[in-house]
């Protein structure tokens, strides 16, 4: 099952690796990873996505909250929560095939950030899910380049 979870950690130099090589020792592997600091410059936001069943994400859990680096732990897969992802895509766009891309564009509401006489530029952000169906909407072989950011989420309740 896939889960998300979000780290508040201490913003230092180690932190990550330590946090990384868990689910290395562990031979879990880690889908999306994303990382930067937050409102207070001395933690950082951690979120990570992972294919897990309850009893691994349990052990992973009690094995991260013993890491002195990790103020709070929160599986957002439990929970309401918000999650986006960024993707930026180069797409092949030319003749006729540059109307169709332009419209299922439009109806992700998706941005062309760079146009070329032969290329679109696109930024796309939202759930995971959305971004695979874009993907399943446009042409395989008109994809030139991809970039995505992985999961950055947050829990709706009052929980940090």
């Amino acid at each position: 099952m896939r889960r998300i979870i979000s780290l508040l950690m201490e913003n230092e130099a180690g932190a990550l690796a330590r946090v990384v090589g868990l689910f290395a020792q562990r031979n879990y592997n880690i889908e999306t990873l994303t990382v930067a600091p937050t409102e207070d410059e001395t933690l950082s936001r951690l979120t990570l996505t992972t294919s897990a069943s309850d009893t691994q994400v349990e052990q992973i859990t009690k094995q991260l909250n013993k890491l002195i680096e990790v103020i709070t732990l929160v599986d957002l897969t439990d929970g309401e929560h918000i999650e986006r992802e960024l993707m930026l895509i180069k797409l092949q766009a030319n003749g006729a095939q540059r109307a169709e891309m332009k419209r299922t564009t439009d109806i992700f509401r998706a941005q062309i950030i760079d146009v070329t006489q032969t290329t679109y530029l696109v930024q796309l952000t939202g759930s995971s899910e959305k971004l695979d169906a874009f993907l399943r909407a446009i042409p395989r072989d008109s994809v030139i380049e991809m970039a995505r950011s992985g999961v950055s989420g947050l829990a709706r309740n009052g929980t940090k």
